[in-house]
């Protein structure tokens, strides 16, 4: 891979790049093989009360994109990639994927056509629909700098649990994130449905150990807010694993970069492709999205009228050599495994 096709990630920060090494180390969780957990210990207020609205501004727009070469010896595996904690990422252009009509063989709705006539990959959101209330943005502290992701809300057992990048909530140190809040529904700084903290964490610990980018998944369980859970707020996405490669999806999230002001929901839609860098196993959206999206939930079976569908993968990273292409990884074994300790955690 030439020095061009160094692998960036969504992520938008305020200050320094990740990274101490050594610092905060995971450790599997018990008696799991394949998961690494971590237990939030500071309480939900006082992240609440770190999360101020200047705070929040400030982690919304990034100051400085910075970019980092991979760190690849002998044979360039994706276990081998060291990435950016920041991509600096330009607008590409795409042309609409075709949209195949629904089992029921009515077309699907584009809510991009009834507001502007067109519509392309990185588009805003315009719809009501399940899919406002159950995708959120996430914000969080590593190594005293500020950053944001999104996130998607998915059914579960304890009905608290939200999926994103592994990214967003361990660095590739090993160090946890602190301060971590999800605000579903977010919109151009409102809270409709309030903010929830993170009380319990789940990778796969081919991520935490190996920063693999084929696991670059989390789950997350939160902590109630006045005693509701979120899912039984915002309700929530079913999600599916093993799924057949290539299916139309949706991939949702508040980017950040490029013209984009991690405002408002954003989405792009398509038929994803496999890594044409073979590095790693994901798919890749062809999909203008920057960075603060990565987390952000990718829909298949969706339903543009409901907002309702299958959560099959999430935004992971780019390609530097490729900006127009968004990959997110595959459901398989390893996030089964982190989604069942989560929704029972």
């Amino acid at each position: 891979m030439s020095k061009a096709a160094r692998i960036t990630y969504a992520v938008s920060t305020v200050g320094a790049v990740l990274g101490t090494l050594g610092a905060g180390v995971s450790q599997p969780g018990p008696g799991v093989a394949g998961v690494t957990d971590h237990v939030i210990a500071i309480s939900r207020s006082a992240t609440l009360r770190y999360w101020t609205v200047r705070r929040m501004r400030r982690a919304l727009t990034p100051p400085e994109r910075v970019r980092r070469e991979p760190a690849v010896t002998g044979p360039r595996s994706p276990a081998g990639l060291r990435s950016a904690a920041v991509t600096d990422v330009a607008p590409a252009a795409a042309t609409r994927p075709e949209i195949p009509p629904t089992a029921a063989g009515a077309p699907v709705t584009d809510p991009a056509d009834r507001h502007t006539g067109q519509s392309s990959p990185g588009t805003a959101w315009a719809s009501p629909g399940a899919v406002r209330a159950t995708t959120g943005k996430v914000f969080f502290t590593i190594n005293g700098a500020d950053f944001v992701c999104s996130a998607g809300t998915v059914n579960g057992a304890n009905r608290d649990v939200v999926v994103t990048a592994g990214h967003c909530v361990q660095d590739a140190a090993g160090v946890w994130a602190r301060n971590w809040i999800y605000v579903p529904g977010y919109d151009q700084g409102s809270r409709p449905y309030g903010a929830f903290t993170a009380r319990h964490v789940f990778v796969p610990s081919a991520w935490s150990a190996r920063h693999d980018e084929n696991h670059d998944v989390a789950m997350v369980a939160l902590a109630t807010a006045g005693g509701r859970h979120v899912a039984d707020v915002v309700g929530a996405q079913n999600l599916a694993f093993d799924q057949p490669r290539g299916s139309l999806v949706y991939g949702f999230g508040y980017p950040t970069g490029g013209h984009y002001d991690g405002e408002r929901l954003a989405y792009c839609s398509g038929v994803p492709r496999p890594d044409t860098h073979r590095l790693t196993q994901d798919q890749g959206l062809r999909c203008d999205m920057s960075e603060g999206a990565s987390g952000g939930p990718w829909l298949a079976r969706f339903n543009a009228t409901t907002g309702t569908g299958v959560v099959t993968s999430v935004n992971s990273f780019k390609y530097s050599d490729d900006p127009a292409t968004m990959y997110g990884p595959y459901f398989g074994a390893a996030v089964r495994r982190i989604y069942e300790q989560a929704q029972h955690a």
